[in-house]
């Protein structure tokens, strides 16, 4: 069972290194958030697998080290928090 928001799937995706928040749109729109001082958090609702891999190959791209992907699970109207 995948996690939606309409039809939508939450991710988590943490990369060594910082962004700046300005990637956000590049990104797809996933916000970008710091959890330490060397990470940066992108979060958000992607449509489908082919949208995740595409954000994956533009990591890949900027040769930025993935640290990890996680699909979240939540109750309805829970909403992830990370600083």
């Amino acid at each position: 069972m995948e996690t939606t928001h309409g039809s939508h799937t939450l991710y988590l995706i943490i990369i060594d290194g910082r962004l700046d928040r300005r990637w956000s749109d590049w990104f797809d729109g996933l916000e970008i958030t710091f959890p330490t001082a060397t990470t940066t958090l992108l979060q958000g609702t992607l449509p489908d697998q082919a949208a995740l891999f595409g954000v994956l190959k533009k990591i890949h791209n900027l040769g930025l080290p993935l640290l990890s992907v996680q699909r979240v699970h939540r109750e309805q109207g829970d909403r992830p928090h990370h600083e």
